[in-house]
């Protein structure tokens, strides 16, 4: 949460001339409600389930940039499904941008409970370490946009350059 993937996805789909979508917003779409009621009517499994059927179906589509929410990918199953049909790429932000990014953003489920900082600190322990079993990092600073995408693009080249 805060990392940019929105800002940065829609801005990379523009260079890319490719669709950008959000797996938030499809998943919102697919219920019939905001994220937000999901959470509380149906807890944080239910959404979970959700969103690996939707992402699913998105990575079956046509080739587009797709912004996940900040918890698929720490679920087995859609991380996989991600591995085998797409290119992933962890935008890393430090927890002092992220706090400053998230501050005062209530439709964030798991910021709504507690310290924001330290939800963020206890989220960025236990998925970090997964988020760095992603294809690609660049990392998220507090610049213009156009920059983290210049370095997504450089990222993906050499990527590509690798990967047969």
């Amino acid at each position: 949460m805060g990392a940019g993937k929105s800002c940065i996805g829609r801005k990379l789909a523009a260079r890319l001339h490719m669709p950008f979508l959000d797996a938030d917003t499809e998943i919102e779409a697919a219920a019939g409600m905001p994220i937000t009621e999901i959470f509380t009517r149906f807890g944080e499994a239910h959404f979970r389930e959700g969103e690996r059927r939707v992402i699913g179906r998105l990575l079956e589509g046509k080739p587009c940039i797709l912004a996940t929410g900040g918890g698929a990918f720490m679920d087995g199953q859609t991380r996989s499904l991600i591995r085998d049909r797409a290119i992933s790429v962890w935008l890393r932000a430090d927890l002092d941008l992220l706090v400053k990014r998230t501050a005062g953003r209530g439709h964030r489920p798991l910021l709504n409970q507690g310290d924001p900082r330290q939800t963020l600190a206890a989220l960025m322990e236990k998925r970090y370490p997964v988020y760095a079993q992603a294809d690609i990092v660049v990392d998220s600073a507090d610049e213009v946009p156009e920059v983290t995408v210049k370095r997504v693009l450089e990222a993906l080249a050499c990527h590509q350059a690798v990967t047969p």
